[in-house]
């Protein structure tokens, strides 16, 4: 069951609840995906309880009567509304890949609010450091050897280079083994995104990347950046960069996986996340 509060604008917003223990608060990416993609993040949450947020227009939380509210950096009302719903003082987060953008401007602007910040796969726009179709090519040709690399690579390159639409052919370039979990997960996609919302997400305005970083440079929360080896967006090279924005961060670099890590191997995932998060 869904549970329910209000945002500053009246918006009625939702989050997900699983697991037991210490809460952790999961923003989710897509960008704009309803947070049900997540799952319970590999086995996660047999260790913390997931507070699982269901973005504005996504999932069980209402649309808002001023669509620029999809708008990243004012989604970060969203997240302080949400801390202040859970009684908090300060929480753990994690957040995934465009999400990631949303925990970092989280972080700068409320970095007292923040005890430790997981960043999984994440983009980070906030920083001014698009992953680039050149990252994203480079990180398909490493799946050369894969049975359906040719059709997929030729509609993956087509797309990049804005010359062919979005094709479920390159989808098994987002996962680091293409098997029937990495296509039940796929499947579920057109149903839970919020095109409308994405469209607003990184808008002109949404990123102030002088202004995150100088403010990220005084965050003092321990913070994880996590990609996958096989992940094109952010590839370990950029995720290694986005570190460098923390005082207080490491990377770490999951082998074999692609965009959604917790699914190539969940065991791997579950244990480094909470190697960071002091339950190893």
């Amino acid at each position: 069951m869904p549970i329910s509060f209000t945002a500053y604008d009246g918006t009625r917003l939702a989050h997900h609840v699983r697991g037991d223990g210490d809460p952790l608060v999961v923003l989710p990416g897509g960008p704009m995906r309803a947070s049900a993609y997540l799952g319970d993040l590999g086995g996660l949450a047999a260790h913390r309880r997931l507070i699982l947020l269901d973005l504005r227009g996504t999932g069980d939380s209402a649309a808002p009567a001023d669509p620029a509210t999809y708008r990243c950096d004012r989604l970060v009302d969203d997240v302080e509304a949400l801390r202040v719903h859970l009684g908090l003082e300060r929480m753990d987060v994690l957040a995934h890949s465009a999400g990631g953008s949303l925990a970092m401007l989280y972080a700068a602007r409320h970095p007292a609010r923040v005890s430790r910040l997981a960043l999984v796969t994440a983009t980070p726009w906030a920083l001014g450091m698009p992953a680039t179709a050149e990252d994203r090519l480079a990180a398909a040709l490493l799946r050369k050897g894969e049975p359906w690399f040719e059709d997929a690579f030729e509609a993956y390159r087509s797309w990049l280079a804005g010359t062919g639409d979005h094709d479920p052919a390159f989808a098994p370039f987002f996962y680091g083994r293409w098997d029937d979990t990495a296509r039940e997960h796929d499947a579920r996609g057109d149903e839970e995104f919020n095109d409308e919302a994405a469209g607003v997400y990184g808008s002109p305005g949404a990123y102030d990347p002088p202004a995150t970083r100088a403010a990220l440079a005084r965050c003092t929360a321990p913070v994880l950046v996590l990609a996958g080896e096989l992940d094109g967006g952010p590839r370990p090279e950029l995720a290694r960069r986005t570190a460098a924005a923390f005082p207080r961060a490491e990377t770490a670099v999951q082998p074999g996986a692609g965009h959604y890590p917790w699914l190539d191997d969940p065991e791997w995932f579950v244990r480094r996340v909470l190697a960071f998060l002091g339950q190893d």
